[in-house]
């Protein structure tokens, strides 16, 4: 089904803008706490616990956290997969690592490593994977990198990855309005309007039509986290506004090549929570035949990401699309920086390790008279 969301440029963009919000700014701090590390650019402040490599806290533009404080530390931002055995059931795990590694530490860049190897002697049945989640801060950045590597070595059990992704959970009595594409942004409900009492159940639990909304002028209407899917082509950024004070929170997707199903397959974005969701596999509008299924000794490796999680701010009264309009410039200045320069893993292949391919490529269809060339 052909997508109905747009982004579209101005001709008049001023590019190139630097990778990450900016370069200049105060030297980037690690700092050591007892069960968490703070990585500190004088702009932007990201608090992660240790060694489970869940991010806890988000500070900006003077706003303390802009992760949902009335959750848990485990659920406000965190990489998560679905998985299960051949003929067993689904499971569900928020990543915890279990061993902490600074990787770089200096005044331009700081990236962590949160590893979680796997154990088969472990006392809960583990997706048989090592893990390593990595966390990036660089000079002047207003945001923060995220990537990881997953690794499946010949010796370990077959088992099937269903989905894996980042989730972030903001704040409710700030961020209310979330846009996705220019054709596709509003206010939202608040996660309340979808109790009982306050909306009806319709087909699916995902779906529902709200009653009685904290906003009457949502009064009626449907709210299904699936309106707000898109193909992964136009998935490039989406996110959330905060009112007061006027802040932007963005996940920048820079290339498809770590996504399951190509570019012309949907994935969600965010939603309802605030939630917001950087998807790497799914079975999401196409099934299981395009998670992978691991047998038969078959070894792997994988590289998610690195995404870009981009903070952005504007004076009180200027208009909610200027924000939009900034982020959307950072993705474009995200996409020609890609491959990045700066992820430090050897299994992220540089510029100069990676191939181009170049040529005509021709179809014949027998449906088609002639040759249809793309």
């Amino acid at each position: 089904m052909e997508s109905t969301s747009s982004i579209n440029v101005s001709a008049e963009i001023a590019l190139p803008r630097a990778v990450g919000g900016g370069s200049v700014g105060p030297d980037v701090r690690l700092v050591e706490q007892q069960n968490h590390i703070v990585l500190d650019n004088g702009i932007i402040q990201i608090t992660i616990s240790k060694p489970g490599g869940l991010v806890t806290g988000i500070r900006y533009a003077g706003i303390d956290n802009l992760l949902e404080v009335g959750n848990t530390e485990t659920n406000r931002g965190y990489w998560d997969l679905n998985w299960n055995e051949p003929g067993g059931n689904d499971n569900f795990d928020v990543i915890h690592g279990t061993e902490y590694y600074v990787i770089d530490a200096n005044s331009e860049k700081v990236e962590v490593s949160f590893v979680r190897p796997y154990n088969p002697a472990s006392s809960w049945t583990m997706v048989p994977l090592n893990i390593d989640k990595r966390f990036i801060v660089l000079r002047g950045n207003t945001g923060f990198y995220s990537y990881a590597i997953y690794e499946h070595l010949s010796e370990w059990p077959d088992f099937n990855l269903n989905q894996t992704r980042i989730t972030f959970k903001l704040r409710k009595d700030r961020f209310q309005y979330m846009a996705m594409a220019d054709n596709k942004q509003r206010i939202m409900p608040f996660p309340d309007d979808r109790m009982p009492g306050r909306c009806q159940p319709l087909a699916y639990p995902e779906a529902v039509i709200l009653t009685r909304p904290k906003n009457p002028d949502l009064q009626g209407e449907v709210d299904d986290k699936y309106q707000y899917s898109c193909d992964n082509r136009e998935n490039r950024v989406h996110g959330w506004i905060s009112f007061n004070p006027l802040v932007g929170f963005w996940i920048i997707t820079a290339s498809d090549e770590f996504r399951n199903g190509g570019i012309t397959k949907q994935n969600l974005t965010s939603h309802v929570g605030p939630t917001s969701l950087s998807m790497f596999h799914s079975a999401h509008y196409a099934g299981e035949a395009l998670c992978p299924k691991f047998r038969n000794g078959e070894a792997w490796k994988k590289v998610f990401g690195p995404v870009l999680i981009y903070l952005n701010s504007s004076s009180l009264g200027a208009p909610l699309i200027s924000l939009w309009e900034d982020a959307k410039l950072q993705m474009f200045t995200e996409v020609l920086a890609w491959p990045y320069s700066w992820p430090a893993s050897p299994d992220y292949p540089t510029a100069e390790e990676r191939g181009n391919v170049t040529g005509r490529l021709v179809v014949l269809d027998r449906g088609l008279s002639s040759v249809l060339r793309l």
